[in-house]
């Protein structure tokens, strides 16, 4: 745990005027930006305005930009890959198939980043795993089938698996797609309180507004490309905000006093 605190005590991510062109085109427009280490930011923004793109560059998933991206005041590119997957877990939106697979089985496959797909789970590694499964509220799930749980417990699974893998932060691409309010609700309130209690980083794509401001810290909000925001929820719940970033009209409303007002489109 004291290994945990060190890493969060200095920026985690940075990004140096990275950015993205394609064909001539920018899908990404030069950020810079520091994110704030064992917080979760959300990163916001309409359809195709380069939300994923900037979370795969994150995850090194897409090679080809241009600037300096840093993890630990280290360029990602300089990373041995197992080495940089012990820190960094990346989950996509579109998740890879986990038929015949328990979650047991499924949350054991993040420990290869440390000991390779060859070597015997170790009992330290079942004991990660068992956590992590804990750590999400799915021990009575243990021995099930991935593909027989509900989609918010689905999510789950694949959340600790990440969990076991990396120490210091996760990647998450819109997490909560294709989830019932319910769901989308347990999903993110799993993932707001595994940053706090393993002090992760966690930087996510997300498309409602109103669940964003409710479980993140802190925002970034691009617009064809372009960094448009960066704030905290107060910040940014706001009518002129949210019709900037936005270009519709909208309105926020306060029915809770203990939680975040609610937007709207007028």
């Amino acid at each position: 745990m004291n290994n945990v605190r060190h890493f969060a005590s200095a920026p985690l991510f940075e990004l140096r005027n990275v950015a993205v062109q394609i064909a001539g085109r920018h899908i990404l427009q030069p950020v810079t930006h520091t994110f704030t280490p064992g917080r979760v930011t959300g990163l916001i923004g309409h359809n195709g305005s380069g939300k994923s793109t900037l979370l795969k560059l994150l995850s090194r998933q897409n090679p080809y930009h241009t600037g300096q991206i840093l993890w630990q005041q280290r360029p990602v590119s300089q990373w041995p890959s197992r080495e940089f997957a012990r820190h960094v877990a990346y989950l996509p939106q579109q998740l890879p198939p986990a038929e015949g697979m328990t979650v047991k089985e499924l949350v054991t496959l993040g420990r290869f980043a440390w000991h390779g797909a060859l070597k015997r789970v170790s009992p330290e590694d079942l004991a990660s795993v068992d956590e992590a499964i804990r750590s999400v509220d799915l021990e009575w799930a243990r021995d099930h089938l991935v593909e027989q749980l509900s989609g918010g417990e689905r999510q789950r699974a694949w959340l600790a698996m990440c969990v076991v893998q990396a120490c210091h932060c996760l990647l998450l691409d819109e997490p909560t797609s294709a989830l019932d309010i319910a769901h989308q609700k347990e999903v993110l309130q799993v993932i707001h309180d595994l940053s706090r209690t393993r002090n992760l980083t966690v930087i996510m794509v997300l498309h409602d507004i109103n669940m964003a401001a409710r479980f993140c810290d802190e925002f970034v909000a691009l617009r064809q490309g372009k960094t448009v925001f960066k704030g905290d929820a107060q910040a940014l719940m706001t009518a002129e905000q949210l019709s900037a970033i936005y270009h519709v009209p909208m309105g926020v409303t306060h029915p809770d006093r203990d939680l975040p007002p609610i937007s709207y489109v007028k």
